[in-house]
């Protein structure tokens, strides 16, 4: 069952969007574009958003490049599509709780750094390995295992350790990974019902610490996330942030 969202009287304008950065698809490209000012509060909740057919026009695009822009911001809770009516800004856009953990190109351009990401490695992974245990899936389910490093400023800000699962997402072991981080084709392609966050500090093992620049045994911020789609995993992924450079801060506001 949907969220009600009350629909204010602002529209946005064309000319209040904010431009794009250039990195990355176009699709992305218009997400980050449109996300940013839903983030910020500048578009608060009930905000409607322009329609796709100005969208089209405006970013000179195809509306198939847009309506995947705009379904991954209805994907992650941010806008609710409402016939008649059009696309309107939710109240989780402002509910967001510290953990739930924004995709990195996000996190790296809302600090005005440029956004890189490099894929390391995919492999289909054993139904008796370690990490499908831990995803607490059926033996005979296929999974997909990647690696990547998100960068910014050419720096390293995230290494990505993911467990993917093919029957929730039998796609995306044909996918260009070397184009699209897994994390932002999933957001666009497969929608989660439940999330569930671990955070805590580890020490960084010899390959962590290869891939982050750091000394091994240098402190480490770790997230593990698992999602599901009604009762059917998702996705596990671990995500480590040198120590010494990060922190998680949010804000919150009773619902009542």
């Amino acid at each position: 069952m949907g969220v009600a969202v009350a629909v204010s009287e602002a529209k946005v304008s064309i000319s209040a969007i904010p431009p794009l950065d250039g990195e990355g698809p176009l699709w992305l490209q218009i997400r980050r574009s449109l996300s940013l000012p839903i983030v910020s509060g500048r578009w608060p909740s009930g905000t409607r958003i322009p329609t796709e057919i100005l969208l089209t026009a405006h970013f000179e695009t195809s509306r198939m490049t847009v309506n995947k822009a705009i379904q991954s911001l209805a994907t992650e809770g941010l806008v609710q599509r409402r016939p008649k009516i059009g696309t309107i800004v939710t109240e989780k856009a402002r509910e967001r709780p510290v953990f739930e953990i924004w995709d990195p190109a996000d996190m790296v351009h809302q600090s005005g750094a440029h956004y890189s990401y490099r894929l390391i490695d995919t492999a289909i992974i054993s139904s008796a390995s370690e990490l499908s245990r831990q995803f607490n899936c059926d033996e005979t389910t296929p999974l997909f295992q990647v690696q990547c490093l998100h960068l910014s400023n050419k720096r390293p800000f995230q290494f990505e350790e993911r467990v993917i699962n093919l029957e929730a997402a039998p796609k995306i072991a044909h996918e260009n990974l070397h184009a699209v981080s897994p994390g932002q084709w999933l957001l666009a392609h497969v929608a989660y019902t439940e999330a569930r966050h671990l955070i805590s500090a580890r020490a960084a093992s010899e390959k962590v610490a290869n891939f982050l620049e750091l000394t091994v045994g240098d402190p480490c911020l770790v997230v593990e996330r698992r999602t599901w789609n009604a009762n059917v995993p998702v996705t596990l992924g671990r995500f480590w942030y040198p120590g010494g450079d990060h922190s998680l801060h949010g804000s919150f506001k009773p619902s009542w």
